[in-house]
């Protein structure tokens, strides 16, 4: 799977509004049951990645990790993120399946 590919998705999502940035902002649009999957940073620190993954556990949404935080922020058109939430269900829906192929293709490098 392209890399390329998800980070146009990625961008494709923000610029139709389905998107929000931040982990304050994030984090509030998941208690409110609007997000559909998270993606963090692999260069999150651990204490980002923890607070924000036991946060998607307990409200069951799921959380992927992708790309820097440049790669992200680059994708959407601002400086760079962390976190990333996609509140649409087609947009949540694809991306995480072009992740975790992406992530088994690089397993298998």
């Amino acid at each position: 799977m392209n890399r390329d590919k998800i980070f146009n998705l990625i961008g494709l999502a923000m610029r139709a509004r389905k998107l929000t940035t931040g982990e304050e902002l994030v984090i509030n649009e998941v208690r409110k049951n609007k997000v559909r999957l998270v993606i963090v940073s692999s260069d999150a620190s651990a204490n980002t990645k923890k607070n924000i993954t036991n946060k998607c556990h307990s409200y069951r949404v799921k959380c992927v990790e992708f790309g820097s935080r440049y790669e992200l922020g680059y994708a959407i058109g601002k400086d760079e993120r962390v976190i990333i939430g996609v509140m649409d269900a087609g947009f949540a829906k694809k991306l995480e399946t072009m992740i975790r192929e992406s992530n088994e293709e690089r397993a298998y490098e």
